[in-house]
């Protein structure tokens, strides 16, 4: 095994940095809309009484509640692994689908299903992000050393086998 240095292109600066605000920024307002779903479905009479004209019992409410809080606290906690937040994401769409799926099954107008299906858009944002962040290489930054060369170049040690 030798080991051995080579100059890559890698703009590390401002691709990242707005990958990663895009992600929180996304991320963030889409687990706020879905915590305040989760607590009103727990705590507000109406949106009881919005889950059983819509045919569901009343015990699913409680129980989406909880998924949906767990499921927040997979996407905003750093070090759940990626599996686990592959299953929120999935979750999440399959309750935004079915809730839209539902509201538009019993005749509701765009003011009741509308709330469902912005969320979803902003849930797909989400994960579009999260997963541009898992596709980006995760290079050590002590393994990155700046070229003489300026900014856009940097020598990154491997091994060869």
């Amino acid at each position: 095994m030798t080991a051995s240095t080579s100059v890559m292109t890698f703009n590390k600066t401002k691709a990242s940095k707005g990958l990663v605000a895009g992600f929180w920024i996304s991320t963030a307002l889409f687990a706020l809309q879905m915590s305040f779903t989760a607590y009103a479905q727990l705590r507000l009479p109406q949106v009881a009484e919005a889950f059983a004209h819509l045919g569901f019992p009343g015990y699913f409410r409680i129980e989406l509640s909880w998924a949906k809080l767990a499921g927040v606290a997979a996407l905003l906690v750093p070090m759940v692994p990626a599996r686990l937040k592959e299953w929120a994401y999935a979750g999440f769409a399959i309750t935004l689908v079915s809730a839209l799926i539902a509201h538009l099954a019993v005749g509701d107008g765009i003011e009741k299903w509308s709330w469902a299906a912005g969320t979803g858009v902003l849930g797909c944002v989400s994960y579009f992000f999260w997963r541009q962040l898992q596709a980006t290489p995760a290079t050590p930054e002590h393994r990155l050393q700046k070229c003489e060369g300026g900014d856009e170049h940097w020598v990154v040690d491997h091994f060869e086998l």
